[in-house]
């Protein structure tokens, strides 16, 4: 595929209320930071509601109708819950094309009955498939089809059930070949092939990168997820590139991420 320079917008969206993470305040920092680390054309920054999700994905529903989608879209969150609206608006906008390729440690899969924490990081791609809380639904929801998840290793057994019972695709290990064919295969029903790529920064081994809220062992090195983001973004269109969950910890953890970010952003961008 020919790799297109895209002209690339960070919407910033400091909502920390999604997440379970007793250090979840740090959230709000994480993302303006994050969002300066985008090389950005265009900057939109959303005003959260700290008592009331649903306000904030409404503010956040806006904000990417603001942006449109002529280049590269980047969610700078913030927890996990901020992409129910941007994930929503590129499936209103790319329909069954769509593909989503979930990097996290975790599935994010659970619902308000199964959830153990009731935080809404938790639920937020469940949300996106149509079952979630009141008000915090994707209105056009993503097939199960349309969904890779790609480094995750703790499922809680209702999620497990969830994805074999619905057919997600599950990519374990830094498996370029294999995320590819993931994709390409949940890619298989539509005209144009769209992705939009989730980085929970979890999705790192806590061993290098601990500035998240819930750490879990056993993650990507930063080299093997700019490799598979690299291998996706070469192979297909990345629309879209949420980048979510880093809870300021440190200088050294910061200088690490700075060159992630950029590096992910221009991947993405074919820059």
């Amino acid at each position: 595929m020919e790799v297109l320079v895209s002209e690339v917008t960070v919407v910033e969206v400091p909502q920390w209320r999604g997440s379970g993470a007793r250090t979840a305040e740090r959230l709000r920092e994480g993302a303006r930071l994050v969002a300066e680390m985008v090389d950005a054309d265009r900057r939109i920054q959303v005003e959260v509601d700290d008592d009331d999700l649903v306000v904030t994905a409404s503010r956040v529903r806006a904000a990417v109708v603001e942006a449109g989608w002529d280049g590269l879209l980047v969610t700078a969150g913030g927890d996990c819950g901020v992409e129910l609206e941007p994930v929503t608006a590129a499936r209103r906008r790319f329909g069954d094309g769509l593909v989503v390729v979930w990097f996290d440690a975790h599935g994010d899969l659970n619902t308000p009955e199964s959830s153990p924490s009731g935080a809404f990081h938790g639920m937020v791609l469940r949300a996106l498939t149509g079952e979630g809380p009141d008000g915090l639904v994707a209105g056009q929801p993503v097939g199960a089809g349309q969904v890779v998840l790609a480094g995750v290793r703790d499922l809680d057994p209702a999620e497990v059930a969830f994805v074999e019972a619905r057919g997600v695709r599950w990519v374990r290990a830094a498996d370029a070949e294999a995320l590819v064919e993931a994709v390409g295969t949940a890619a298989a029903g539509g005209e144009r092939t769209a992705v939009y790529v989730h980085v929970d920064f979890d999705v790192l081994d806590p061993q290098i990168f601990g500035s998240v809220g819930s750490p879990t062992p056993e993650g990507f090195r930063p080299e093997e997820l700019l490799e598979l983001v690299r291998a996706v973004a070469e192979r297909f269109e990345v629309v879209g590139l949420g980048l979510m969950e880093y809870e300021p910890a440190g200088a050294e953890d910061q200088a690490l991420l700075t060159s992630v970010v950029k590096e992910l952003v221009a991947v993405c961008a074919g820059r």
